[in-house]
């Protein structure tokens, strides 16, 4: 008896001292509940055939797993035919049951049941026998025992079972010390069960394995988020910033692209004549708006047959030097062209020629443009 006793507590002790190195959720008081009913036979231990003698037992079992090691139940037994007794139930067993998974006391909890996991069953209980007339029996029994369970569906919620076990009458009909643990008194029980584990407040039928911060990590963390953060507000604000800056320019773009055209004439003692021409952003082509100052030229070349143009065209700063002096080339070409097809001049009073990026004016848009210099000979 002392021999089972300091097994018994050793197997707590460890069972206490796995779980302690393991932080699981879901550990309320609320939490790990299950409930299940066997049923299978009983027959005496000794002086017995096993299935000859065999009767149905069957149970009811409400148990609350304390650790991913260590459960604590209670079981409702009753015996059929097992005696000469009229009713229903021949004998009953009332329990107390500690039950102790042997797969994770030596493996370790994985997080979530295994499929089959056995368990060691030590258990003390009420044994009462119910006899025709009055004087019922009533001793004291101690079970020993293994449980083979096979946890089923995704979440594990339902396991079926396999249950033999030893049940010991300490009292029996023997002397006092000669009956405790005797095989003259005891009963082998073979049950099969359906065990369902209640749903915890994780909303998990099991305890399940989560991580373990310190502070230090805690605050590393903390403080990493907080100068993710301030990146963000950053980009947030750089950005703003660059869609304001855009927005200007567009809006300055437009009023360049919306002014009306520009007449300059300057008239000198040599008298010559300058009109501009201006283009739109990466275009050779001439605005309508712009025609009343390629008409100037034409007109005045008319009216004076001995006077000749040159025209230069320019480009603004944006893109590649090749590219600007395409568009500054092409710009003349355009203005000549409207001037021989359009407006009948001789190419040969027609100087045009391309001078890339301009400089002229002071807004780098300005410079967008076909100068057209009139010369008269005297």
């Amino acid at each position: 008896m002392r021999k089972n006793i300091l097994i018994l507590c050793m197997l707590g002790a460890s069972a206490l001292t796995v779980s302690g190195q393991t932080l699981l959720k879901g550990t309320k008081f609320t939490d790990n509940w299950s409930v299940g009913i066997n049923g299978g036979v009983t027959t005496p231990m000794t002086h017995s055939a096993f299935w000859k003698n065999s009767r149905p037992a069957v149970s009811i079992e409400l148990s609350k797993r304390i650790t991913p090691v260590l459960s604590l139940g209670t079981s409702v037994m009753g015996h059929i035919n097992t005696s000469s007794s009229k009713t229903a139930f021949d004998a009953s067993n009332v329990e107390l049951l500690s039950k102790f998974n042997m797969m994770n006391l030596f493996a370790g909890y994985p997080g979530t049941p295994r499929t089959f996991e056995m368990e060691a069953v030590i258990g003390v209980g009420w044994l009462h026998g119910y006899v025709n007339g009055t004087g019922d029996d009533n001793s004291w029994g101690t079970r020993l025992g293994m449980d083979f369970n096979f946890n089923i569906g995704e979440e594990k919620a339902w396991a079926i079972s396999l249950k033999p076990s030893l049940v010991y009458d300490m009292e029996g009909d023997f002397n006092r010390h000669k009956s405790r643990f005797n095989a003259n008194n005891a009963r082998v029980e073979l049950l099969a069960g359906i065990t369902y584990y209640i749903k915890g407040s994780s909303g998990r039928h099991h305890a399940t394995r989560v991580k373990e911060y310190d502070q230090t990590e805690v605050d590393n963390l903390n403080a990493s988020v907080n100068s993710l953060r301030d990146q963000l507000l950053d980009s947030r604000k750089q950005t703003e910033e660059a869609i304001g800056r855009a927005d200007m320019l567009q809006k300055q773009l437009s009023e360049c692209q919306n002014k009306k055209p520009v007449i300059e004439t300057v008239i000198e003692k040599a008298k010559t004549l300058e009109s501009i021409v201006t283009f739109r952003q990466g275009s050779s082509k001439v605005d309508v708006s712009q025609l009343p100052n390629v008409e100037r030229i034409a007109s005045y070349m008319n009216r004076h047959p001995e006077s000749k143009v040159v025209i230069k065209g320019y480009s603004s700063p944006e893109g590649s030097i090749e590219v600007n002096e395409r568009i500054a080339r092409a710009r003349a070409e355009s203005v000549k062209s409207i001037l021989t097809k359009k407006y009948r001049i001789a190419a040969s009073r027609i100087t045009a020629e391309g001078q890339g990026i301009g400089d002229m004016f002071s807004e780098p848009d300005w410079n967008r443009v076909s100068i057209c210099t009139l010369q008269e000979n005297k």
